[in-house]
């Protein structure tokens, strides 16, 4: 079997709190005395469910204890250089890292400032591994339709100056996603690719209303399009690439196990997926071990692992000659010689 650290990879589906590493989260909590939970500490990863209102508010509630240790400017460098560090080692080539300003306004000086300063991070951080690395801005669908579109012009002032997208995250189940359109039309006008959460805690209803409501390009998850195949067949008409993220999809609920992650179905209807690991410090697995998983799983061959990790780069924002150079090394990692099984 070949070495999956060896395969180059796009990460387009990983959460900027959520990528942090836990050494790091425990190693900030003590040097401000902030107290931990145990789900974060002895009892590491949690053991999550969100199958309904009170697991998803106690997911949330790990998450943002777990982003308030990020208290100064080096915390927030810090924290991007290891994700681009840890993907580096997991065979990444490009990194798209998703995060919603709104919820570092307040200690950073407003969503301008955080902006900002994350895109220098960025910029410092891909400079030192050699990672690419692009921004995706994302709206709390749990707060106003209004702030959405605050954000998206935000977004829509640095195309081209390191954010390739605007997105749509939280609690899918919350608010109504078609009160989103506004915002999402702004983002499509800047020429932002437009990436919303979809069809995770909600089904192929909820999918629909992302492809028609926010002219979805991608999909957060959009995994649950395996349930109706004519909505799977429109999605593979459309070229709209689906994020999917097993680990997380098994911890939360949404599958019983990784054996019932519907990715064979979705391979063989011809949708483009690309595999993400969503928040590794609450899962506890990061971007290799998705396609570790699912070749478990699922019994995937090199090759079918190969085209994962093509797609990741087709449905990606990164730069041609960045995936012109990928999809070579990913046609010699095939061509090289397998290790042999014990």
């Amino acid at each position: 079997m070949r070495d999956l650290t060896a395969l180059p990879k796009a990460h387009l589906h990983l959460h900027f709190t959520g990528s942090m590493r836990h050494s790091t989260l425990l190693e900030l909590a003590a040097r401000d005395r902030i107290n931990l939970p145990d789900a974060l500490v002895e009892e590491w990863p949690p053991q999550l469910t969100a199958a309904d209102e009170k697991g998803w508010f106690r997911f949330q509630r790990l998450y943002d204890v777990a982003r308030s240790v990020l208290r100064t400017e080096a915390d927030v460098r810090r924290l991007v250089l290891e994700a681009a560090q840890d993907d580096v080692a997991d065979g990444g080539r490009w990194l798209e890292i998703q995060v919603d300003p709104s919820g570092y306004a307040a200690r950073f000086g407003g969503i301008t400032a955080f902006t900002d300063l994350v895109l220098d991070a960025v910029r410092d951080a891909s400079a030192r591994t050699g990672l690419g690395i692009a921004v995706v801005i994302a709206a709390n669908r749990t707060r106003h339709p209004l702030d959405a579109r605050t954000l998206a012009r935000l977004a829509s002032q640095y195309v081209d100056r390191g954010v390739v997208g605007f997105g749509l995250s939280n609690d899918e189940r919350r608010g109504r996603t078609a009160d989103f359109a506004g915002a999402f039309a702004i983002a499509e006008r800047a020429g932002l690719l437009l990436a919303p959460h979809g069809g995770e805690l909600r089904g192929p209803e909820h999918i629909r209303v992302c492809l028609d409501a926010l002219h979805a390009g991608r999909l957060g998850h959009g995994v649950r399009a395996a349930e109706d195949a004519d909505l799977l067949a429109r999605i593979v008409d459309a070229g709209v690439a689906l994020e999917v993220c097993p680990v997380s999809n098994v911890a939360l609920g949404v599958y019983s196990d990784l054996t019932s992650v519907p990715l064979p179905t979705l391979l063989e209807a011809g949708a483009t997926v690309a595999l993400g690991a969503d928040d590794p410090l609450l899962f506890g697995s990061r971007l290799a071990g998705q396609y570790a998983t699912m070749r478990a799983a699922h019994d995937l061959t090199d090759e079918q692992l190969a085209e994962l990790a093509r797609m990741s780069f087709r449905a990606s924002r990164a730069p041609k000659d960045l995936v012109d150079a990928a999809l070579a090394d990913i046609d010699a990692w095939l061509q090289a010689e397998p290790a042999a099984r014990d």
